[in-house]
């Protein structure tokens, strides 16, 4: 990409991380691809948190395990065609040695810097460990050069003119050492790599996409017209962020100035409406579901006081009321042989106007762990539990069990309706005879009978990128979020500690969700303890709409990095692609120098 005489431009910087401690940053994050952005070329600002945006995926064992990968010394190149690569060098997980990237470098292709390939490893010819790499593209030459040192300091230069095949490349040759970078930036833990220059509206998209936007104006009707108190309720502020998205707000108008009997036009004020949810919401309950039914809002989740041996249920009028709703125990580890803990990940659905609960439990072992369905009976009320079916076990088309308990465990199953047709997604670990981590499937299901499947399942998604597999290997706590134009499904990965990270699927509307093909998986996570100060490990999401429209994000988190799972709300925002904003904090969602808001009414 040659730049154009008088084209704006902006700076990103490539780089590493120094990991820290293990459960706060571990070398499987930070040797990962960092960005940073520059208006100027000196001050550079940490895009996504200072997290890791782009991570080297996994391999395969012969056993069908993964083993993870890391990266070092990336660098970003601009590509022939206008658009993007990165090399790097693959290592082991915590940065070792890598003997399958012996003599060989990583390659990845991106259009945005936000959505990358990894195209594989490229030969260099060279029986010695890589231990830098850098790549330029000579367009008088029309090939890409390949500089790169070994483990014993000795200099390369490679020549290659489609990188993105990874074929044609030249033998090695000697070539004079790489020079060591000058960059400085005041970004925390950073290993700096290089610069390269994009054009401005790259640049600004990347910081749009990888930091959090903040509310910077408040607009409501200079005039209206309205009757009654009940009109002016319809009249609604739009809520401006700095990234040039927007969000509609309630208003509490004041209407004491008005008489709506006399013709007139009065000046009149307001406050911009925000719901407060402190974190947490509720302690010890993780994997939070709230669904509306019948007029009334339901709270659930996982009860961590108790070792998971019981469900709970809160029935209130409002998402808010939920806060401080009592609760009743909607099923315990006792109510029915052969359902004896474990209740894990409960999940309220709709389905053909019946309301169901989804979950997991286990008849005592933790290796018999399976998906159970339960179905509110007709005309029953969701806060007893008399009126609610004994779990039944989820079976595959073929009348079968889903899993084989005692060698694989499935649990955290969710419904998802797309296109017309209804699917159920959900985690699966075997365990014997090896354990492969867990996994997340995807098939559809019988509406009437939704404990049943009607397909096979199909592989969604696994732990292959570092995010995923710290700590141990898990992609679970699947839930849909849907747009006009996008499904969007969010999981969660790691470990369910201070690492636990929320990832994201994506499918375009009128996709086959049966076709791995039709989904895109982020780089990255969209949420993770680095997100919100002072929630560690957040995670296992689900989301509700309220009676304005508002599509709240329940999730739980942890207060403190040794801290009990717990509950949050915080409102989903939409970025400048339409992708859900999650780390969206009540003051940046909300100025509070803007709440206060002023229109005129005309009256008769």
């Amino acid at each position: 990409m040659i730049p154009q005489q008088g084209e704006e431009r902006n700076d990103i910087l490539c780089y590493t991380r120094l990991p820290q401690e293990d459960i706060v940053y571990a070398p499987k994050l930070a040797h990962s691809m960092h960005l940073a952005y520059s208006e100027d070329g000196l001050n550079y600002q940490a895009l996504n948190h200072n997290s890791g945006v782009l991570f080297a995926k996994a391999t395969e064992n012969e056993d069908g395990t993964l083993r993870a990968k890391s990266l070092k010394q990336p660098y970003l190149f601009h590509t022939a065609d206008g658009c993007f690569g990165v090399v790097a060098v693959r290592t082991e997980a915590a940065g070792e040695p890598d003997e399958e990237s012996k003599g060989k470098v990583l390659v990845f292709s991106s259009r945005d810097l936000l959505q990358y390939t990894e195209l594989g490893l490229l030969e260099l010819r060279a029986d010695t460990h890589v231990s830098d790499v850098a790549c330029t593209y000579d367009f008088e030459r029309k090939v890409y050069r390949i500089h790169w040192t070994d483990e014993s300091g000795q200099a390369y230069e490679n020549t290659i003119a489609d990188i993105l095949s990874l074929t044609g490349i030249s033998a090695p040759e000697q070539a004079q050492p790489l020079t060591a970078n000058t960059i400085s930036a005041d970004i925390e833990g950073i290993l700096p790599r290089n610069v390269i220059s994009v054009p401005e509206e790259i640049g600004r998209r990347l910081r749009f996409k990888l930091t959090v936007p903040e509310n910077v104006a408040v607009v409501v009707p200079d005039r209206v017209s309205a009757a009654s108190p009940e009109e002016l309720k319809a009249v609604r502020a739009t809520a401006l962020y700095s990234d040039g998205t927007q969000a509609t707000k309630r208003v509490n108008w004041n209407t004491d100035a008005i008489d709506w009997d006399k013709a007139g036009t009065y000046k009149i004020t307001g406050e911009i409406h925000q719901d407060h949810y402190p974190f947490p919401i509720a302690l010890n309950r993780a994997d939070p579901c709230i669904a509306k039914w019948k007029g009334k809002y339901y709270f659930i989740a996982t009860n961590d006081a108790d070792k998971e041996h019981t469900l709970y249920m809160r029935e209130a009028d409002t998402i808010p009321g939920l806060v401080t709703a009592e609760e009743a125990l909607i099923l315990d580890s006792s109510t029915y042989e052969g359902i004896g803990g474990l209740l894990w990940a409960p999940e309220l659905h709709i389905i053909e106007d019946e309301l169901y609960i989804f979950h997991a439990a286990t008849p005592g072992e933790f290796f018999h762990e399976e998906s159970h369905v339960m179905k509110l009976s007709p005309g029953g009320n969701p806060m007893n539990a008399a009126d609610w079916s004994r779990p039944c076990r989820v079976v595959k088309k073929d009348g079968s069990y889903l899993c084989e308990a005692g060698k694989t465990i499935s649990l955290d199953m969710t419904v998802i309706r797309w296109n017309g047709q209804l699917y159920a997604a959900w985690s699966e670990r075997q365990f014997l005879p090896v354990d492969l981590g867990a996994w997340v499937y995807i098939a559809t299901i019988d509406p009437k009978e939704p404990w049943k499947l009607t397909s096979d399942p199909v592989l969604l998604t696994r732990p292959d990128y570092g995010w995923a597999n710290n700590h141990t290997f898990v992609d679970e706590g699947p839930f849909a979020l849907y747009t006009d134009e996008k499904l969007y499904l969010t999981f969660a990965s790691a470990a369910v500690d201070a690492t636990y990270v929320v990832g994201l699927l994506t499918a375009d509307k009128g996709a086959d969700l049966l076709d791995i093909r039709s989904w895109t998986k982020g780089n990255y996570p969209l949420l993770t303890s680095r997100s919100v100060p002072g929630e560690y490990g957040p995670g296992h999401n689900s989301y509700v709409t309220d009676d304005d429209g508002v599509i709240w994000n329940a999730y739980h988190a942890r207060p403190g990095i040794q801290g009990p799972r717990s509950s949050g709300l915080r409102r989903v925002h939409f970025d400048i692609d339409g992708a859900p904003v999650l780390d969206l904090t009540e003051e940046k969602d909300l100025n509070p120098q803007l709440k206060q808001v002023s229109m005129e009414v005309n009256v008769g």
